[in-house]
């Protein structure tokens, strides 16, 4: 069966999570987290090559913005365009056409979202979670990851807060309380974590997954 519309991932044991990295930043005290955020972005998105070196997918959960009409292309190309405050963030990070997006209404990537029924079509059995902010929509998505029971890896380099305080001691928590390894991402062997491989339509694990197609800009 035909493998490039979409319907089918690629299987692989682990999954890279970005969890709203493409974001306008345009609310009050977000230039601190903007500061925080740029560093990260660039390590993030070298994370992210690697990731994809190993096949290993890409997912995308960002926010709706409250609006529930949205549009993740219309996100994408609002959040890169010019004099937009979280720009420099969001374009250094501009999904590839064969990454996953998931629009999340709440702080967890999992509520009221089909992040549960890509996972199960992916297999995947690892999560690992960056993004912004460590301290709430990250925090909530690994909450529930770990009550899901996956193995998490937080990688303590590509998450942001609007503080560096505040980013070590969600991280702390996490690691605590969560059992989520947060040594940083260059450290991260995507090799032991097992690349991924090619799918279909066999497999235990069933739903339905939306791919993102967008132009590179």
């Amino acid at each position: 069966m035909a493998r490039d519309h979409g319907s089918f991932p690629s299987r692989a044991k682990a999954a890279l999570l970005l969890i709203d990295v493409i974001n306008d930043l345009e609310f009050p005290d977000a230039d601190a987290l903007l500061e925080q955020a740029i560093p990260m972005a660039k390590r993030l998105a070298e994370l992210k090559r690697r990731a994809r070196k190993h096949r290993i997918p890409v997912i995308y959960i960002n926010d709706n913005f409250g609006r529930w009409k949205s549009d993740f292309r219309r996100i994408v190309e609002h959040c890169t365009a010019k004099k937009v405050r979280g720009a420099p963030v969001s374009k250094r990070l501009v999904p590839n056409e064969d990454d996953y997006f998931v629009l999340k209404p709440k702080h967890s990537g999992f509520y009221s979202t089909t992040l549960d029924v890509m996972l199960e079509y992916l297999r995947a059995d690892i999560l690992i979670l960056t993004g912004i902010a460590t301290n709430i929509c990250v925090l909530f998505t690994a909450n529930d990851a770990y009550m899901r029971d996956y193995s998490l890896y937080i990688p303590c380099d590509c998450v942001a807060a609007n503080t560096a305080d505040e980013s070590r001691y969600a991280l702390s928590q996490m690691n605590k309380v969560l059992k989520a390894d947060i040594r940083q991402s260059d450290d991260i062997d995507f090799k032991k974590l097992g690349a991924g491989e090619d799918g279909g339509a066999s497999g235990k694990r069933r739903g339905s997954v939306i791919r993102l197609i967008s132009e590179r800009r």
